[in-house]
């Protein structure tokens, strides 16, 4: 037995993608990823550990989502508040002392008005209290891959030992839309009235007319201003998680810069597509001298629309021959793909389809002739050089130069700020907190 390499140059031209583009940003992180292809295309200091102050409410409301899912919330479910939720500071739902809220209610009380209040009497009514609940965050997010993350409490507020990524927090955005689409809606809502009070989303890209129906804003004096986004353009999704920011305004800017930049310069090219013959390999024993190979799946890669320079490579690898029987279906080696400025992708090639082994005597009589003259099966090439989709011709993308200065505000239906002061045991005031 010996490997086979076969290789095919792939017909499509790419300009540089990703982080090699260089863009600027007044972010001290980011982390702008495509949703479907999973290609990075931004990332500054987006492994370092951070503060994430509100944008930890994500993962609380993955672990509501969870409950819902299995059964072990409901929507309609009233949940106690302790003294403990309704006297914790910072932004607030304003939920009254020793009531019971709905689960539902909850749910826009964490996403929409970003109530730290809200945030405690879920984590108590899931675990029993908010060091339990906790716990729970961290296995979900080594679950999820979140390997840089750590949660000490369920709303983000400040301490040593609460830290996340950039990276880390697109990894969470991305379950969080592909396991609970119907959840996510939530993250969409402009505004939600509770106790009388009503509060407006944060997010300052839901204002914007860009696709966005999410996710979270945070604010902490040592995080700075953060943002986890996401929206769809032309059936294309980008996740978007910044921080570091020195203002709601900059936050703004940025946010809304940095996400037209990712849905305006880039698209979704397929290279390989499902059932593409990618070689011929040889058979021993078999009926049939050589199977075709296919991949079973589409491959995406996420390229500028300005296509320039670069190109793209892949290479059949498999063992070979292959004795037969062989199975339609049956996984024989991989396809890996290299394009430039990208990490190396892999697909899995299957036979196309069956090849019955010989009878007794022809299989016998072929197994001795390799015996005594050696194995002179020799590899096939490909069949084919790889076209892709047929593409209309690239349009010029402008990326706006960084904003320092003053935006637009934020409607005024939207609250200012997300920030956690420190923790006083005062009574909840009768007027939403403003910064």
């Amino acid at each position: 037995m010996r490997f086979l390499f076969a290789a095919f140059i792939l017909v499509l031209s790419f300009a540089a993608p990703a982080s090699a583009q260089m863009l600027d940003t007044l972010a001290k992180n980011a982390y702008i990823v495509d949703f479907e292809t999973g290609q990075v295309l931004l990332d500054k200091g987006g492994d370092e550990k951070m503060p994430t102050s509100s944008m930890s409410k994500t993962m609380t409301m993955y672990l509501v989502f969870e409950g819902l899912k299995n059964g072990k919330l409901t929507l309609d479910q009233e949940l106690p508040v302790s003294e403990k939720a309704w006297s914790t500071q910072g932004s607030k739902m304003f939920v009254p002392i020793n009531a019971m809220v709905r689960v539902e209610d909850l749910i826009r009380g964490v996403i929409v008005q970003s109530g730290n209040d809200a945030t405690i009497v879920l984590a108590e009514g899931m675990a029993g209290n908010e060091g339990e609940f906790a716990a729970a965050l961290n296995a979900k997010a080594k679950e999820l891959g979140m390997m840089n993350s750590n949660f000490v409490n369920a709303s983000g507020w400040p301490d040593p030992n609460h830290y996340s990524t950039c990276h880390d927090l697109t990894i969470l955005a991305k379950a969080l839309i592909q396991n609970f689409p119907e959840q996510y809606k939530y993250y969409a809502e402009k505004d939600f009235t509770y106790n009388n009070i009503k509060q407006g989303n944060r997010n300052p890209l839901l204002y914007k007319n860009i696709g966005a129906d999410g996710i979270k804003t945070g604010h902490a004096e040592e995080a700075g201003y953060g943002l986890m986004g996401s929206a769809v353009r032309d059936g294309r999704r980008v996740i978007m998680v910044l921080n570091g920011m020195a203002s709601m305004e900059e936050r703004a800017a940025e946010s809304t810069r940095l996400m037209e930049w990712a849905l305006a310069t880039f698209t979704n090219k397929n290279i390989l597509h499902a059932g593409m013959k990618v070689a011929d390999a040889p058979v021993v024993m078999g009926m049939e001298r050589s199977v075709p190979l296919i991949v079973e799946r589409d491959l995406k890669v996420t390229v500028p629309k300005m296509n320039t320079a670069g190109g793209a490579t892949a290479q059949a690898v498999f063992k070979g021959p292959i004795e037969a029987p062989v199975t339609k279906g049956q996984q024989v080696g991989v396809v890996r793909v290299t394009v430039p400025n990208m990490e190396p992708m892999e697909l899995p090639i299957v036979a196309a389809k069956d090849i019955p082994r010989k009878g007794f005597f022809p299989a016998l009589l072929e197994k001795t002739e390799r015996l005594i003259f050696g194995d002179r099966v020799s590899a096939s090439s490909v069949s084919a050089p790889v076209k892709p989709v047929a593409e209309p011709a690239p349009t010029p993308v402008v990326v706006p130069a960084p904003v320092t200065t003053t935006p637009a505000p934020v409607p005024t239906a939207a609250p200012t700020t997300d920030t956690l002061p420190e923790l006083a045991p005062a009574p909840a005031p009768a007027t939403a907190p403003t910064e």
